[in-house]
């Protein structure tokens, strides 16, 4: 199965916890956040010149088949966002996952370890005009060198993505992504694919439901749902939470 970083099954799953500290320049003011969490969906808004965001939380995740089941807790997802040009940021993250596996209940195997180093940035294409959507584009690499020797893949990761984002009304709106990804030591290629719903319940509290997944070149299609809150404490922090699972065979609910 492949799975990109932002293609993670969050099968019986639960995310929380945004942060986000933004530095202002002088004379700009600090606009209500816009995060990449917690979806798979990525925005097509680049963050400002000289403004900083953090974007962390945690995650569980299973999958159980013939009497062997995995289970993942990544206690840190890492996402660090800095706006380097108007229209462009540049983005550095990693995640600390705990990994068990589990044969009819009782432990067999467990690793702890950092994900591969995710270097990338974001860029806006357009700015949303009447029927047409604003337009951002995203490329990363997860770079192997940064992985402990034993656990460290032969190859680069690549993924790129195309970010749309419609305004359907004052409370709603509709946001989707198209791209590709290949992960580290795969030469296959995955095709990416996203779509969002969001609407605004009050001022500080939205809500999301959203279908992922993606098409692999040699495998069959993975697809997947979720749906969360987000919690608007301040301007520069915020909340959420997060759960969904697979539609295809072959992932727990």
């Amino acid at each position: 199965m492949i799975l990109t970083k932002y293609l993670k099954t969050f099968t019986t799953g639960f995310l929380f916890s945004v942060v986000s500290f933004s530095f202002a320049q002088e004379n700009k003011t600090l606009e209500p956040l816009i995060t990449d969490r917690p979806d798979a969906t990525e925005s097509p808004t680049a963050l400002p010149k000289g403004f900083l965001q953090v974007e962390t939380g945690a995650f569980y995740e299973s999958f159980e088949e013939n009497n062997i089941k995995t289970e993942d807790f990544t206690y840190n997802t890492m996402l660090v966002r800095y706006g380097l040009l108007n229209n462009l940021e540049l983005r550095l993250g990693y995640n600390y996952t705990n990994s068990k596996v589990k044969f009819n209940g009782s432990e067999i195997a467990s690793t702890n370890s950092f994900s591969p180093l995710l270097l990338g940035f974001k860029t806006t294409i357009t700015q949303e005009n009447g029927w047409m959507p604003e337009i951002g584009f995203l490329g990363h690499l997860n770079l192997p060198f940064s992985v402990k020797k034993e656990l460290r893949p032969e190859n680069t990761g690549v993924d790129f993505r195309f970010s749309f984002a419609h305004t359907l009304s004052e409370k709603s709106s509709l946001s989707y992504n198209l791209g590709a990804a290949w992960e580290n030591d795969n030469p296959e290629a995955a095709y990416v694919y996203t779509i969002a719903y969001g609407y605004s319940l009050t001022n500080k509290l939205g809500a999301y439901v959203e279908l992922y997944g993606d098409f692999p070149e040699n495998n069959k299609a993975n697809h997947l749902w979720d749906a969360g809150f987000t919690y608007l404490v301040s301007n520069n922090f915020q909340l959420d939470a997060n759960v969904g699972s697979s539609i295809t065979n072959g992932q727990d609910i």
